[in-house]
């Protein structure tokens, strides 16, 4: 098929990379003309795992971007909105973004023939796909949603770090939309043939993506708040009390005597600092508006989200705990990201840390892998120190914070017997042995 995919972002990128690689000619839109050549050329605006090999496999032949919209959809047989849909102030979601682009498509399609389809791809809120969004493209094209052409959704589920695996073997699709949308995208995915496929109506679709990351943010959320009283009450550790808990058949799904097998969900029932990143925190808050909205409030969700938001706290606590005042002392925190292998450092965990750090009076230096100091820029005043080499980030210090789990932190202990040392290590991810280290803390434990 030929493919239109409107926006350039994570969802943009790889899906319609992922769709090059599947054999379909896949055109992606973009306004910012300088993100347009540098794809064009082969360089990508992001870091994800594997999307720079898509990049130079299709770039040139399957795969190209533009800024001329009108002509990306009318050279198309279906267009997948990809857009941001940001938080506002009071924690819904803007859906501005997808709506100029219902405009703009609805103006090609008023112009053209009939049967093209238009897929929101971006998370949206139940309702908007066949409310909204179906009104700006019959307003603009002046033509009959089903009838001259189709919309739906199709809402996508990739992780961060593993997102063109996530599009390339995914565990399910998901579509919903009229007749004519169901059909073009079903054949959008016969290259999927073997993946689960749920078909329905646009909202159910729009709610099976705010359940499924509303579902995992509970986890993580339940697993902290167990692991913080775990540490209150001592004596336990939560990383022993979730490995006692995962072995359940429920997680595990293995039969009497068969080995047992971690289930994919136990990542998320594990002790942490907090989640963050484009997607759980963004879409909990939007459930929790819409709830408020409908008169429905969501108290669980409320008190997820409370959990989270206290949870980077708990580094700092640590640190305290183990060195008093930290005033003057100086305190290395490894991670921005707020995950690994990727880049992204929406709502992450990190920089709540370093806020409270830097207003406590340390001594801040901040390293990651990946992500430059460029992103330091989002502190709203004094800016950390940056190091691009891990010993010397944490040479000297005599705290050391870990916020995010990338697998070169699994050296620190022998870079610290190296160096002689031997500060206070607080774990916010439970990834180190504590027994590898003189001064360990951890979350939960």
């Amino acid at each position: 098929m030929r493919v239109c995919v409107i926006g350039s972002g994570y969802v943009g990128l790889v899906t319609g990379l992922g769709l090059a690689e599947l054999g379909h000619d896949v055109t992606c839109v973009d306004l910012d003309s300088r993100k347009v050549d540098a794809i064009n050329d082969g360089r990508l605006p992001i870091f994800e795992a594997g999307l720079e090999d898509l990049l130079r496999s299709h770039t040139g032949g399957r795969f190209r971007a533009t800024t001329d919209l009108a002509a990306a959809v009318s050279g198309s047989a279906i267009t997948l909105i990809c857009v941001g849909t940001p938080s506002r102030d009071d924690g819904g979601i803007d859906t501005s973004f997808v709506e100029a682009a219902a405009i703009e498509i609805g103006a090609v399609l008023g112009a053209g023939g009939r049967g093209h389809c238009v897929i929101v791809k971006s998370t949206v809120l139940p309702g908007t796909t066949d409310g909204p969004v179906t009104d700006l493209l019959e307003g603009a094209s002046g033509k009959r949603a089903g009838i001259d052409f189709g919309v739906g959704a199709n809402p996508e589920f990739l992780t961060e770090g593993q997102a063109v695996d996530d599009f390339l073997r995914p565990d399910r699709i998901v579509i919903g939309g009229d007749d004519l949308a169901l059909a073009a995208l079903r054949e959008l995915y016969t290259g999927l043939a073997d993946v689960p496929l749920v078909a329905t109506n646009a909202r159910t679709v729009e709610m099976i993506k705010y359940t499924s990351n509303a579902m995992l943010a509970t986890a993580i959320s339940f697993s902290n708040e167990i692991a913080n009283l775990g540490a209150a009450l001592g004596g336990i550790d939560t990383v022993d009390v979730m490995r006692g808990v995962h072995l359940s058949r429920y997680l595990t799904g293995a039969a009497a005597g068969a080995e047992p097998v971690r289930a994919g969900i136990a990542a998320f029932f594990e002790a942490g600092c907090g989640y963050g990143g484009s997607c759980l925190p963004k879409d909990v808050a939007a459930l929790l508006a819409r709830g408020r909205e409908a008169g429905t409030p969501l108290r669980l969700l409320e008190a997820v989200a409370a959990v989270n938001a206290d949870q980077p706290a708990r580094l700092v606590e640590l640190l305290e705990r183990e060195l008093g005042p930290l005033r003057g002392h100086r305190i290395a925190v490894l991670g921005l990201a707020f995950k690994p292998d990727t880049d992204d450092v929406r709502c992450s965990p990190a920089f709540p840390v370093l806020t409270s750090l830097l207003a406590a009076g340390a001594d801040v230096v901040v390293h990651d892998p990946v992500v430059g100091a460029g992103a330091l820029d989002e502190l709203p005043a004094e800016r950390p120190a940056y190091e691009n080499d891990l010993t010397a980030a944490i040479k000297d210090a005599t705290g050391i914070v870990i916020v995010t789990r990338w697998s070169v932190y699994a050296d620190v202990p022998e870079i610290l017997a190296g160096l002689g040392t031997s500060p206070v290590v607080v774990d916010g991810r439970r990834m180190l042995d504590p027994s590898a280290l003189p001064r360990y803390a951890g979350i939960g434990r």
